[in-house]
Formats: C-alpha cells, structure tokens, sequence
C-alpha cells in the first residue's frame, strides 16, 4: 500500500515507518509544518525534518488545503496517518486516500481528547491507553478502529508511561490499519465519556508536597513523558525534577517539604502522607 505520513514528532513517525516496513508498504511522502517538534512537543528535541531518512520524500508546510492537499493526490495514496501532528486536517485530505485517513491518539478514546493525553494520568487514571481511529473533522472524534489500555507501570516514570504507548501505539496501528484496509468503518465513539486533555499550566507543573506521596509519583511521571517539567519547591526554592519515589506513606504530615536527607542528586523529604525521594534533573 502507498501510505502519506503526517508528522511533526520524531517518534510518531519512526513507529509508522516500522510498520510500513515490516508490512510491505510505502511511504511516499511526509507531511510536517513549519514549526517540527519544538512548538508542542519535546522542546530539546532537534528539527522533526533532521531525523528523517535521507531518502524520504518531505513536504513541509503549513498551508494543508492548497499545497498539501494537491501534492498528496498526485500521489494517489492508499491511507494517510496521522501522528502527534499539530494540525486539524481538513477534508481536501481525508477525501483522497482510498482507505481513508486514521490518527494514532495516546489515550482510551473518548477519554483524553486533545494535545495532551497524559492529563488523564497527572488528574489521577490507573490506566494509560492508545488508538487508531478514522480522522474526522474534528481532533480525536473519529469511529475507533483499534485500542488498547493497561495499568499503570508498576514502576511509575515519564519513561515508563512512554514506553507502555510506544508498544500500544504500535498494537493499533497494526491492528487498525488492517481493518481499514479490509473497508471496516471503526465503532463509533460515545460522546457521553468524553474528556479535553489540554496542555498543563505553569501553576500545574509546580508540585505541592503536602500532597499524598503517591500522587506526587504518578505527577511527576505524567509531566516527565518527554522532558523534565515537574518541580517542586524545597527549602523556599523552586527545583525542577526528573523523578518522585515513593519511599513511605500512610501517617499524614504536619511538616510537608521538610528535608529528612540531603543527597547529590536530591533530597528525601515528607510528604502528605510520608516521605518520597526527589530526584534532580
């Protein structure tokens, strides 16, 4: 099958390029805009464009109906995917595959609808989750063609939770992909359990640690997916850290954010609830 891949996030893409290779098909031209990665997602990482293979056929532009639309019919593709692309697509697009056009969304849609799918994890879900639905005119509103959801990692970082949506993505996708090919129209998603996951405030990457210690791990992790941005203030200053563990909990505390014991890369301080060990970047 000829595939159209719509990108600006290095990983969405290495996972749709896997697929298509281990499954035959080609990729014949990637969508991304102007502004790459930098703009929502991984700021540290370099331009989507320079991890591209060299070989790959890339339109960067932002103009999706005039310019990309036209280039992507010529084209004659037989699926356009979309992943971790910050655009609304409009339908001069959707109509031109023969398969349609599909999204990879890291949520258990209806649920986390939007740029920032982890919120679901900050605002306190045991569950992450990923799909493959058809593409509509709205984000994330389209019939579900494949998903899957699972606990939280026992071990609870932003790396952990990445991994676990490296691996489900890659299940719907080659799930979905399939059942769109075979012209299976996806199961329609129920608006009732719908939820927006938008992108976190300043206010919400700061930490309280009068929090329960197990709220502050699962935070952490949810705000350290890609780049470190969870913070907490310690001793009156405001410290950025990679990573909270919970070390005890169960006996509420009345000196929360007061440091038990210094360390090189960190400190052990109460809780809530208990202690929790943070971790500097």
């Amino acid at each position: 099958m000829r595939i159209v891949t719509m990108n600006a996030f290095l990983p969405g893409y290495h996972n749709i390029a896997g697929w298509a290779e281990e499954n035959g098909h080609e990729i014949v031209l990637v969508v991304t805009p102007p502004a790459g990665a930098g703009d929502r997602y991984d700021a540290a990482a370099p331009p989507f464009v320079l991890g591209l293979p060299p070989t790959a056929d890339v339109l960067i532009t932002s103009k999706l109906r005039t310019v990309a639309a036209p280039a992507i019919a010529a084209l004659e593709p037989d699926l356009v995917i979309s992943a971790a692309f910050p655009r609304l697509i409009p339908a001069e697009i959707l109509k031109i595959p023969t398969y349609g056009a599909v999204n990879l969304h890291p949520s258990p849609l209806p649920a986390g609808r939007g740029p920032n799918p982890v919120r679901l994890v900050y605002e306190g879900a045991t569950t992450v989750g990923a799909t493959l639905h058809r593409t509509e005119a709205e984000f994330d509103t389209g019939a579900i063609l494949s998903q899957r959801e699972r606990p939280l990692p026992e071990d609870l970082t932003g790396a952990a939770i990445f991994q676990a949506w490296r691996e489900m993505l890659r299940e719907v996708l080659e799930e979905g992909a399939a059942r769109a090919f075979a012209g299976e129209p996806g199961a329609p998603q129920d608006p009732e359990l719908a939820s927006e996951a938008p992108m976190f405030t300043p206010e919400e990457l700061v930490l309280r640690l009068s929090d329960p210690g197990a709220a502050l791990v699962r935070k952490s992790a949810a705000l350290n997916v890609l780049e470190a941005r969870s913070k907490v203030i310690v001793a009156g200053t405001k410290q950025s850290v990679r990573r909270i563990e919970l070390v005890s909990a169960g006996e509420e505390s009345s000196q929360a954010g007061e440091i038990i014991t210094y360390h090189t890369d960190g400190w052990t301080v109460r809780s809530g609830d208990g202690v929790v060990r943070l971790y500097t970047t």
